[in-house]
Parts: structure tokens; C-alpha cells; sequence
């Protein structure tokens, strides 16, 4: 974007920091696999040093967001409202927290999951996780919307690139309502207190693909002004 006149005007790309914390964000969320493989096999040990890592990773999506606060330009010049910038970002965030939320909850009570829900709950989580990562390589392609002015072929590419996370998250809305069912029949078998966190997980992990698809809907947004 070195050629870009809007580069110039203010300095420093105000996009960069955006993606950045994107990055951040995607990699908080793929870190749940390792966490979650190590919490089915009990080993806690191993588990606290994946949720060390999603809380160092989720600190530093914090300081990329004050970043982009304090980077995004207050100029009418700039060619997306300001506000609809800030409200992505914080959407954003809200994967990384949750990310953060999960192993937190996870570790903290050495929850074990049912062997009945193990396989539901990796491919649950696997949709959850391929979500977010579409998300991330829509945000990808910011820059190149912002060189294109938001118009051309790009345009038609980020919108598939949506169409295909509005999908994924469907996909992951099916399968949450898969694995509440089976935790439902399984119920009476387990201690309620360990089923109502089970349920939260679940939740959770339904949140983190919800979020996804705010990211995309903000991005559609921004490709409407």
C-alpha cells in the first residue's frame, strides 16, 4: 500500500493493526485443539501450558486494539466510517476472550468430557476453529479493499470469501444442536454441576463461530458504504 495517496495522508496504514489483531485472534482460537486434546487425555500439565499461551496471545490482541484506537485517524478522510473500524475490531476481540474463557473455565475445573461427547466435541470444535479462521482471511484482505477503494473484483472475492463463513457457521450451528442432544440423553448419568458447565462450553464454543460471522457481516458493511 506504499503507492496508496490514503497511506501517505496518514502515515501509517490505519488497516494494518487490524489484521494484525486478527492474526492474534485466529491464533487463540487454533490453540484450543492442543488445549482441548490435552484436557480429554487428563493431562493438565500440558493443558495450563496451552492456556498460558491463549492468555499471552489474547494480551497481546488487547494491545493491538488499544493500537488501532489510538492509530485510527479522526479525519473525514478516512474512506470507511471510524466507528464501523472500531466496531469490527471489538468483534474481533470477542474470539480471542472467549478463547481465553474456554481453557480458563476448562483448566480451572479439570472438566472432563463424557466419552460419549469427545468426538462431537472435536468436530465441533474443528468447525468452530475453520470458522474463525475464514474470518481471518476475509480481514486478509482488507488492504487490498481499501488499494481497490472498495469496487471492482476484489469486492466479489471478499464476498464469497463471507458467503463461505456465513456457511461454516451453519454448518457449526448444526452440529451445537448434535452434541446438545447427545449431552441431554447423557444427563442423568453425570453430577448436574458438571452438566451445567458442560453446557457453558458448549456455548461457548457455538460463540466463537457466532463471532466469526459478525466479523464477516461488519465486513459486508464496510463493502455497502
Amino acid at each position: 500500500m506504499a503507492g496508496n495517496p490514503l497511506t501517505n495522508l496518514f502515515g501509517k496504514s490505519p488497516i494494518a493493526p487490524i489484521q494484525q489483531h486478527m492474526t492474534s485472534t485466529r491464533d487463540c482460537a487454533q490453540l484450543l485443539t492442543q488445549f482441548m486434546d490435552a484436557a480429554v487425555a487428563g493431562d493438565w500439565d500440558q493443558a495450563k501450558t496451552h492456556q498460558k499461551a491463549i492468555a499471552k496471545l489474547e494480551n497481546e490482541a488487547d494491545k493491538l486494539k488499544k493500537q488501532v484506537r489510538l492509530q485510527l485517524p479522526k479525519s473525514l478522510f478516512l474512506p470507511v466510517p471510524r466507528s464501523d473500524l472500531l466496531d469490527l475490531v471489538g468483534v474481533q476481540d470477542h474470539i480471542a476472550n472467549l478463547a481465553k474463557d474456554i481453557a480458563g473455565l476448562m483448566l480451572g475445573r479439570q472438566m472432563e468430557i463424557p466419552a460419549k461427547l469427545v468426538e462431537l466435541m472435536g468436530e465441533y470444535l474443528k468447525l468452530a476453529i475453520d470458522t474463525v479462521n475464514q474470518a481471518h482471511r476475509a480481514i486478509d484482505e482488507l488492504d487490498e479493499l481499501l488499494e481497490s477503494g472498495f469496487r471492482g473484483r476484489e469486492v466479489d472475492f471478499v464476498e464469497s470469501l463471507i458467503n463461505e463463513l456465513d456457511k461454516l457457521e451453519h454448518e457449526n450451528d448444526k452440529a451445537q444442536v448434535k452434541i446438545r442432544a447427545v449431552l441431554f440423553k447423557l444427563e442423568a448419568e453425570l453430577p448436574p454441576v458438571n452438566v451445567m458447565f458442560l453446557y457453558k462450553i458448549i456455548d461457548w464454543v457455538g460463540e466463537l463461530a457466532n463471532e466469526a460471522q459478525k466479523v464477516g457481516s461488519r465486513l459486508q458493511i464496510l463493502l455497502a458504504r
